[in-house]
């Protein structure tokens, strides 16, 4: 075992240690970037694992032979502390990747604003601390774009964190999930652990949430296409007023990031995940009624919120630190989204 300071608890290592990293790597292909050692069956617990994002995520990690310990809501409850504690009790983790969140578009969290920011400050924060008590080798906290402030620059850098208030409709779940920054750079200060924070931007893809109370822009859209056309209706409405601006990454493209982070990061700064692309919801709106088919007409409702005015990322430091670029261009990744939304 390796000593922690701080009275932190020791971090389990065991016999017959391989670095966890892709093979097609070599070692100093990053500079000084650290690749983390762990055991070739390391024990990985995804909390959110059977979710959208999570369920790529597990797919990968068995790609690579490992088998991860996906908790479900029924039986562990992230927000109770005695369920965590009993969780990480089953699992032993030695690598914790922490996806669970309560989140959706800008209607539920007008909705849930409360819910959004007590859940996923508490589910954050009692992961963070089982990891400590039980002394895992590495966590992996996935934050939000909601973070970012309002009016930050363009493109976001982690820099400009904390340089403002975030949009007023994402705020509660943004300063909960950015909470959990600081707790994890405070970790890594008092115990000595290795806890990384990235910032994915929107994600869309198979699997996306297509519950139009609860869902993002992508699979809402399309499924206000899909299905005027399968009533014959020639109008959709949609919110606001198109002029916003989002960035999109496919699925498989951020649980690649996570992956490669897992492998090859162990830095204190926080990374974004992105393409560095930007495109206006009109334009996204025009894009989607093509590939669906829909030729009615979008008729914007501006009496509705727009939400943050543009998104794009500056995603140099993801590229620099462990190796990821994204490589699925938005036309395809949304053409296999209508597919298997279709399927």
């Amino acid at each position: 075992e390796e000593a922690a300071p701080n009275g932190a608890p020791a971090r389990r290592r065991a016999d017959g240690f391989h670095r966890y990293r892709s093979k097609q790597t070599p070692p100093d292909a990053y500079g000084s970037v650290t690749v983390p050692r762990y055991p070739l069956r390391v024990r990985v617990l995804v909390t959110g694992g059977a979710g959208f994002l999570g369920s790529h995520l597990v797919e990968r990690f068995r790609a690579d032979g490992l088998d991860p310990f996906v908790p479900r809501r029924s039986d562990y409850d992230l927000t109770v502390a005695a369920d965590v504690e009993r969780l990480f009790a089953d699992a032993r983790p030695e690598l914790v990747v922490h996806l669970a969140a309560e989140v959706g578009g800008i209607g539920a969290n007008r909705a849930n604003p409360g819910r959004y920011w007590y859940a996923n400050l508490m589910m954050g924060a009692h992961v963070l601390e089982q990891s400590r008590v039980h002394g895992t080798g590495k966590v992996v906290l996935i934050g939000t774009i909601c973070a970012y402030p309002k009016f930050a620059p363009i493109p976001f850098h982690e820099d400009d964190l904390w340089n403002g208030y975030p949009e007023e409709t994402n705020a509660p779940y943004g300063v909960a999930k950015k909470a959990l920054l600081v707790g994890g750079q405070g970790y890594r200060e008092q115990y000595g652990m290795d806890v990384v924070y990235l910032l994915p931007v929107n994600l869309y893809g198979p699997r996306d949430n297509f519950d139009l109370e609860t869902s993002h822009v992508i699979p809402a859209l399309i499924r206000k296409m899909v299905e005027a056309q399968e009533r014959g209706e020639r109008e959709i409405v949609l919110w606001g007023d198109g002029s916003p601006t989002r960035e999109f990454l496919y699925v498989d493209d951020c649980a690649e990031a996570i992956q490669l982070a897992a492998q090859r990061y162990d830095g204190q700064e926080p990374v974004n995940l992105g393409t560095g692309q930007e495109i206006s919801i009109r334009s996204l709106a025009q894009l989607l009624a093509e590939l669906t088919g829909f030729d009615g007409e979008i008729v914007w409702d501006t009496t509705q919120p727009n939400g943050q005015p543009r998104r794009q990322l500056d995603v140099s430091r993801a590229q620099q630190r462990f190796g990821f670029r994204s490589h699925t261009e938005l036309r395809d990744g949304l053409e296999r989204t209508i597919a298997w939304s279709r399927s």
